[in-house]
């Protein structure tokens, strides 16, 4: 879409909107001195929705994938390496818990990535200590984006323009 269309200003809107509530989350995350407080404004962008139905949806899940992840990466990473079957092994397991449990690929997804940032990047910190910051600087993303989604809900205009 050109900026001039029909739908500019859905556009100028929504990306004021996208804007502020990542600034909002990056600005949270490092108040919080934490040490990768990027993952909240990223988690921000991707859970920031048009409805606070969807985006509650989208949380919960991204939610409970970012804990598995966090829970099985500092538990294996205390015990192993990030040697490459133990690394396929965990990503199995964490699909495996999701179906249990009953959760969607959105959690799985969120699970494998937490999983991989905190058993595959070398660190001085311990992986309990990672994983514990990995799952504050997602949880201020979900938190920033749902607050702003109850403040500043997306309308209708601006929809359209996504």
């Amino acid at each position: 879409m050109r900026a001039d269309g029909p739908d500019a200003k859905g556009w100028i809107v929504h990306s004021a909107r996208t804007a502020v509530t990542s600034m909002a989350s990056l600005l949270a995350a490092r108040a919080c001195q934490l040490p990768e407080a990027y993952w909240a404004p990223i988690t921000t962008l991707v859970i920031t929705q048009s409805s606070l139905g969807a985006a509650l949806s989208v949380s919960r899940q991204r939610l409970v994938g970012t804990v598995l992840g966090a829970v099985v990466g500092a538990l294996i990473a205390t015990r192993s390496g990030p040697h490459l079957f133990v690394f396929g092994a965990c990503i199995f397991v964490i699909g495996l818990l999701c179906a249990v449990i009953g959760s969607d690929h959105s959690a799985y997804r969120f699970g494998g990535v937490t999983l991989a940032i905190v058993l595959l990047i070398p660190r001085t910190k311990s992986p309990a200590h990672v994983a514990l910051h990995r799952f504050a600087e997602v949880s201020i993303g979900i938190g920033i984006a749902l607050l702003f989604t109850i403040l500043w809900p997306e309308s209708e205009e601006s929809t359209t323009a996504g």
